[in-house]
């Protein structure tokens, strides 16, 4: 029997904005990109609703978060790790 290749799943970090939902976080993760036509480098943050199975995350902290299956309608990533506490 062969095995089957597992599919790589994506893994981002970013600080956690929001914690007031019953295990689940609101990620904020930022990126710099170029402006297509001006070359100007633009700060982007687009914002994940994560999983966090222990209501551990705070307001503030760093966290990886990484893809998984649809948990509900807008949650779709789960919290790995917590990377740094907040200055709380």
């Amino acid at each position: 029997m062969t095995e089957q290749p597992t599919a790589r799943k994506i893994i981002k970090i970013g600080r956690v904005v929001s914690d007031k939902m019953d295990k689940t976080v609101v990620v904020a993760v930022d990126y710099l990109k170029p402006h297509p036509l001006y070359r100007k480098i633009i700060r982007k943050t687009n914002k994940f609703h994560a999983h966090d199975e222990d209501n551990s995350c705070k307001t503030g902290d760093t966290v990886r978060i990484e893809e998984s299956r649809p948990l509900s309608r807008t949650k779709r990533w789960r919290v790995i790790e917590i990377v740094k506490r907040g200055e709380e």
